[in-house]
């Protein structure tokens, strides 16, 4: 996909999916060249990010590449980014209830054992979505299943594969309510998966 620039100078996006041109809820691969900077502004529905590149700042701190962020419903920060960085983020696609706030290295943090050979970095729970990252070990073979509520998967490494495609680093999916697939890969691969959360 090419580079579009945002309303601010130095700031440039991908996106993936968008209810509006400039509000409501949004998916999108964001970069900041060094030194731009975002204005002060809030998130009604709440923000989710995870820093793929660089660092990533705001008044409260910085966050370096493998960072998750979520700030909850009505909050609000200035980003910029001194060094410049790329960020996926996702905007206004929180229940209003959801109002934890959320900072986890996911360099440092620990992996736990999943179901087969598969570990996983749990990043966030709240009534039946979740977002985790999963890593795969090569050869790796899931099971058939659905997804209740839907699943959103974006390749971080490696190469993710089910019998409908085969999608190496970098591309994101979205496969709806109820959609079923038999994922596998054959190649150690880690993915930034969240589920449950397209049931409307």
């Amino acid at each position: 996909m090419d580079w579009i620039p945002s309303p601010l100078e130095g700031v440039a996006r991908k996106p993936l999916a968008r209810e509006n041109q400039e509000s409501g809820h949004a998916t999108s691969i964001v970069v900041y060249q060094p030194g731009s900077h975002f204005s002060a502004h809030s998130h009604p529905m709440g923000e989710e990010i995870l820093v793929l590149q660089g660092t990533f700042s705001d008044e409260n701190g910085d966050y370096p590449a493998g960072t998750y962020i979520r700030n909850p419903p009505g909050s609000s920060h200035s980003p910029f980014s001194t060094d410049g960085c790329t960020i996926f983020v996702k905007l206004n696609q929180f229940d209003i209830q959801d109002t934890q706030q959320v900072r986890v290295d996911t360099k440092s943090n620990l992996w736990h054992q999943g179901i087969g050979g598969l570990e996983v970095m749990s990043l966030h729970d709240f009534e039946g979505q979740h977002t985790a990252l999963v890593k795969w070990p090569a050869g790796e073979v899931f099971q058939p299943h659905s997804h209740f509520g839907g699943e959103e998967i974006l390749v971080l490494s490696g190469q993710f594969e089910d019998e409908h495609g085969t999608y190496p680093a970098n591309t994101w999916i979205r496969s709806p309510h109820l959609s079923e697939h038999y994922p596998f890969v054959k190649q150690e691969t880690v993915i930034l998966v969240k589920l449950g959360h397209l049931l409307v």
